[in-house]
């Protein structure tokens, strides 16, 4: 019996989405719930598994194509097995006797080192772009080590690889190559650009000595991972933070929508994290409610889906309110792009210990500067440092934050 492959029911946001990877070709056997194809969208990868055991009757789009919701992409035999190999015939079991009398004649040679075993299904799964610079560059992908998802060899593999491999050359290398953005990368730009045109963007800064958070969490770090399963990190610090500042200047946490402005009388806090694929927001609900375990773990949740590649969509819908961390890679300032609807966003940066006065002192402590980038036009200056300074008044009293102080 045939089964229909469709592509996922999409959101209304997402109009198409386009075939990344096919995983299978016709003829190949597959089991109920592998994946059989990646579907990158605006937003996420989706992956598309077989909803039965059987074998790959045939493919309608090819790599690279758009496809729309709820298409037919391919058919699956339910039941059916992969074609077992013709037998070989006389003549070629023949030939293979005389190689192998053969090689019995000759002297042992020492075997070369074989290719690493996870690096030949990942040079099956090459994306478009690195297969063309494997071609135009000459390499066996099966001898590059992948960095990308599932070990896959990404573009910039097969680019470090040819850069390595003819640094020798007189006068040096000087490869070039042309590639389409992804769907995702050109949807980031569109949407920053999208928010750099239409927003009355303003940023302001401010400083926050995170000795007594990094004390607190010295202190209590080794009860709280025994009692939530998970280390207490700096970000559900800033989370419960922001949410509460959130409360009391509600203007931070509104939206435009034409003339009108919006209050969202819950806090929606997307959480910045970094893929291969870009930059995605994942969206933890209702922050004002969530104890600092519950915002670890929310985190920790959506960081191994968005390595994995398994961010819903839904996961990164609605916000209303966003927490980028530059200092994960070292970022020391910087001026984050609010993501509308939304008017703000706040900034994280490096920690770096440096001389402040302190009651007439100077003493050295971990400090860090943050960042409020935010729409003028509904949000004025009085409003954005004010609520910085909250922030940096909780943070320098995390005891007095865990009260609601």
């Amino acid at each position: 019996m045939s089964t229909e492959i469709k592509v996922p029911v999409l959101p209304e946001s997402v109009s198409d989405a386009t075939i990344a990877t096919w995983h299978k070709k016709v003829g190949d056997a597959v089991k109920r719930d592998e994946n059989i194809v990646d579907l990158e969208t605006d937003k996420v990868v989706l992956e598309v598994p077989s909803p039965v055991d059987g074998v790959i009757k045939e493919i309608k789009f090819a790599e690279g194509a758009t496809v729309t919701s709820q298409q037919l992409i391919a058919i699956v035999e339910a039941g059916a097995a992969a074609a077992a190999p013709a037998p070989e015939s006389k003549a070629t079991l023949d030939a293979k006797n005389d190689a192998a009398a053969k090689d019995v004649a000759q002297p042992v040679q020492p075997k070369a080192e074989a290719p690493k075993a996870a690096a030949a299904p990942a040079a099956a799964e090459l994306p478009p772009g690195a297969r063309f610079t494997a071609v135009t560059q000459g390499i066996d992908p099966s001898q590059v080590e992948g960095t990308g998802r599932r070990g896959m060899v990404t573009k910039e593999d097969l680019v470090n690889y040819a850069s390595g491999k003819t640094s020798g050359v007189a006068g040096g290398a000087r490869p070039e190559e042309r590639v389409p953005m992804t769907r995702m990368r050109a949807r980031i730009a569109e949407r920053l650009m999208q928010s750099k045109n239409s927003i009355a963007m303003l940023t302001s800064f401010n400083e926050v000595n995170l000795g007594k958070v990094m004390a607190m969490r010295k202190e209590l770090g080794e009860q709280f991972e025994k009692a939530n399963g998970i280390k207490l990190g700096f970000m559900s610090f800033f989370a419960k933070a922001a949410a509460n500042a959130l409360q009391k200047y509600p203007v931070i946490n509104a939206s435009v929508d034409g003339n009108d402005v919006i209050y969202h009388g819950y806090a929606d806090i997307s959480i910045a994290v970094s893929t291969d694929k870009g930059l995605v927001t994942p969206v933890l609900r209702n922050v004002e409610r969530m104890g600092f375990a519950d915002v670890e773990k929310g985190i920790a949740d959506y960081a191994k889906k968005a390595r994995d590649g398994k961010l819903a969509l839904e996961d990164l819908q609605g916000g209303t309110f966003t927490i980028t961390n530059g200092g994960t890679f070292g970022s020391l300032m910087s001026t984050p792009i609010v993501n509308p609807p939304q008017s703000a966003i706040l900034g994280m940066h490096a920690i770096k210990e440096r001389p402040i006065a302190e009651n007439g002192q100077v003493v050295i402590a971990p400090m860090m500067y943050i960042a409020l980038s935010y729409d003028h036009r509904i949000i004025d200056g009085k409003e954005a440092v004010l609520f910085l300074v909250d922030i940096k008044n909780q943070l320098e009293n995390p005891h007095r934050m865990l009260l609601g102080m």
